[in-house]
């Protein structure tokens, strides 16, 4: 592979037999996908996180008690270069329901955990060969919101670090809460900072800092709002500062889901479920939103989507029709255009761009 080659690892709801993790060659001059590898023994890859050498790729195992009699895994794997191969290390169990996603600290030696179904989160440590220890920190929490049919519990659905490393950012879907944790990046322990409410009925799901780290913004599953808050780095708070709605009035039930921002900083997406669009939003100066409209995702239930490095193409991993739409970004004057690819997936539920930095 060249210095130019980009891998584009998808993660996917697959029976253990099945091929769950998949690897495509991704050509950044014209967005096409070339299949290079699948991986399978894992149940529901569904989330999947490639460490910052290249070399370790991590899975969760979406499962839980009601389902197999055990709860969830994270597993590590090892990616092979020339020719691409994916190799099994180890697992752990995640000591709770439904690990949903993943997230690695930026002294790439400690991975973090979010169950949805117990509302659990856990650390392990990242030892030298890419295996994952033993847990070192794991917090529950608890409560419950005022959506009877999503919010009977607490619900943790991501763990988001700060550009500093000194806190972790859990949205909790179930109890309308982004909790603050200190984080010991020596020990791998979490230890309780802070709490930010959200509006009721919300259910906050993904979070992302603008490339500058002074605003987090965050998508609310139930309610489909992005809202963004001011990130006082010294104290570890947050200050909510504005909201505004994934959806256009009118627009059929709907989930919103995932949520990044260009690598320019000027534009933020929201996927919605339901309504089978991006939202798209501009960034002004001080990070202010103001919404542009709401393309087509190019097919069914977008769950998660990744922007290409250079921010020219957006994959999106339409669940439902079992594809990868590959969108041209700011194609004649639109934000998003047709898909100019599609590749076939069954259930891709996470992609993740890794630029390959060596031969």
């Amino acid at each position: 592979m060249s210095v130019d080659d980009q891998l584009l690892f998808v993660g996917s709801y697959a029976l253990a037999a099945e091929a769950g993790i998949h690897v495509f060659g991704f050509d950044p001059s014209t967005g096409s996908l070339t299949s290079k590898a699948s991986f399978s023994g894992v149940i529901n890859p569904s989330f999947v996180i490639v460490h910052p050498n290249g070399r370790w790729l991590y899975a969760v195992s979406e499962t839980g008690l009601s389902e197999n009699g055990r709860y969830g895994e994270v597993c590590a794997l090892h990616i092979h270069h020339d020719p691409i191969k994916i190799e099994l290390l180890n697992q752990q169990s995640t000591n709770g329901d439904y690990p949903c996603h993943l997230s690695i600290d930026s002294s790439g030696r400690w991975l973090l955990a979010a169950n949805y179904g117990s509302g659990r989160v856990a650390v392990y440590p990242i030892q030298p060969d890419g295996k994952l220890g033993a847990i070192s920190s794991l917090i529950e929490h608890q409560g419950q919101g005022p959506n009877r049919d999503r919010q009977e519990s607490a619900h943790a659905h991501s763990t988001t670090l700060t550009p500093d490393n000194r806190f972790v950012i859990v949205a909790d879907l179930g109890i309308d809460q982004l909790v603050i944790y200190r984080f010991d990046a020596s020990s791998g322990q979490l230890s309780a900072h802070a709490i930010t409410r959200t509006r009721p009925g919300a259910g906050p799901r993904h979070c992302v800092f603008h490339p500058e780290g002074q605003l987090l913004y965050v998508t609310n599953e139930l309610d489909n709002t992005v809202t963004v808050y001011d990130y006082d780095a010294q104290n570890g708070l947050l200050q909510e500062r504005q909201r505004l709605d994934t959806l256009p009035p009118g627009a059929p039930e709907n989930t919103a889901a995932d949520i990044h921002i260009s690598p320019s900083g000027n534009r933020l997406f929201v996927s919605n479920r339901g309504h089978n669009s991006i939202a798209v939003f501009a960034l002004d100066a001080d990070g202010k939103l103001e919404s542009l409209g709401f393309p087509s995702c190019g097919g069914d239930w977008p769950r998660n989507f990744a922007l290409s490095p250079d921010g020219h193409f957006m994959i999106v991993a339409n669940r439902y029709s079992c594809e990868l739409s590959v969108l041209p970004l700011h194609a004649k004057g639109r934000e998003l255009g047709q898909p100019v690819m599609q590749a076939v997936v069954s259930q891709p539920s996470c992609v993740e761009f890794f630029n390959v930095i060596s031969s």
